[in-house]
């Protein structure tokens, strides 16, 4: 069992960026895959990014390719998403994942966390 908990999210302006955490709970957090995903209102919800346990493999979604960085410390338990140059349409709420692999589709993960507001202003 992994409990995900995000924090990080907040109002910023155009061209601004933020930093966000996801903190694991749990001895397996280092075995897992792990991946962020947002859901703007009315909206699926879409992949971002994604890292393999190690870190040594990532997967970024074209929309957020060159802005986004996803990294982990598994020492710590927690993967990160650092977001430069954001947009307005970067503005939903942002989810991390747990799953066994490096995965762009939502149900192929097995734990969620509950969400952190992003939102962007012009």
């Amino acid at each position: 069992q992994v409990q995900l908990v995000e924090s990080g999210g907040g109002l910023v302006q155009a061209g601004g960026s933020l930093r966000l955490s996801c903190a694991a709970s749990g001895r397996t957090f280092s075995s897992y895959a792990m991946g962020w995903f947002r859901q703007a209102p009315g909206k699926e919800r879409e992949f971002v990014a994604a890292i393999s346990w190690s870190g040594g493999s990532t997967l970024y979604a074209d929309s957020v390719k060159g802005r986004f960085t996803i990294s982990r410390d598994n020492a710590k338990n927690t993967v990160y998403l650092q977001m430069n140059s954001l947009k307005p349409e970067d503005t939903a709420v942002y989810y991390c994942a747990a799953g066994n692999g490096v995965e762009i589709t939502p149900p192929l993960y097995d734990y969620w966390g509950q969400g952190t507001q992003v939102t962007v202003s012009s």
